[in-house]
């Protein structure tokens, strides 16, 4: 059985924690266990795809700058008959943040959301009110490491207005409320063939509101109790049940955990900050591929 361990071409910014590296550390881990794996970069055009039963999606981190030739590249190894981890149907459905529409509409707690079309050239102040917020994140539907996410407040409008224009010009945009829980940190839970592994919390620098390590963001384990872990569970079960991994981040609002994002394509794992947390990893994926 021979994988395709998906990455892209550009940098790695992720350091190393507890004497592993994810980035540097887990394919060599993986080979050693055994499995027939090596890297792959998703559009590099020399590769022959035929070479390989799946394709274990890991850091193809550009994705959502080449949304187009990443959904012909989906198409080419579909046809194919080259297994996806995660599935196609869920990769599909959680390339746009469209999807939490789905989620908000089924019941589950999800942070407050508008989506603006686009070429959207409407008033953002009853944005603001149907949000009941002073202050709104902005970001593409489509999108990754909070690249063209701004923040607009309230008494702000005017001036952020042709800004704002200029973005809804290359697409669809999700607007929400920036929660005053993010200071406090993100919590991400990690599940691997929907059994729990790990989580962690995610906290962005002073004065900033991104918790990425590249924006002097800061990560520390987490140790949430059952409850905590049996809610994030819900979102697992209802929407990535047949998943290799799954990462629902969210914030704590008044005590009660509440979705951000449910990363189902190519998140980052953070497998040293979970103990067994590679293990766990390693052995989710013989029970997917055998």
């Amino acid at each position: 059985m021979k994988i395709a361990y998906i990455t892209y071409a550009g940098d790695i910014r992720y350091t190393a924690a507890n004497g592993f590296n994810e980035y540097n550390d887990t394919l060599p881990f993986l080979q050693k266990k055994g499995l027939d794996i090596e890297s792959v970069i998703w559009d590099d055009p020399t590769v022959d795809w035929t070479r390989y039963d799946i394709a274990l999606l890991k850091t193809p981190w550009d994705y959502h700058q080449k949304i187009d030739a990443f959904k012909a590249w989906l198409d080419k190894i579909t046809s194919l008959n080259i297994r996806l981890l995660n599935d196609y149907p869920t990769v599909r459905w959680n390339l746009d943040k469209h999807y939490l529409k789905d989620i908000i509409a089924d019941g589950f707690d999800v942070i407050p959301s508008v989506f603006l079309d686009q070429g959207w050239r409407g008033d953002l102040l009853p944005v603001f009110e149907e949000l009941h917020t002073t202050a709104v994140i902005i970001k593409p539907c489509v999108s990754g490491g909070s690249k063209n996410t701004i923040v607009v407040r309230k008494h702000e409008i005017a001036a952020s207005y042709e800004k704002v224009l200029t973005l809804l010009a290359d697409g669809d945009y999700i607007v929400q409320p920036l929660m005053n829980e993010v200071q406090n940190g993100e919590w991400s839970f990690t599940f691997f063939n929907r059994q729990y592994s790990h989580t962690i919390l995610k906290k962005p620098k002073a004065g900033d509101f991104r918790v990425q390590q590249i924006y002097g963001g800061s990560i520390e384990p987490l140790y949430p109790t059952a409850g905590q872990i049996a809610h994030a569970a819900t979102y697992v079960e209802r929407y990535a049940k047949n998943c290799l991994y799954a990462r629902v981040d969210g914030l704590m609002v008044n005590g009660h955990f509440v979705l951000m994002e449910l990363e189902l394509i190519e998140p980052y794992l953070y497998l040293s900050y979970g103990e067994n947390a590679v293990e766990n990893y390693y052995q989710a994926i013989l029970a997917q591929i055998n």
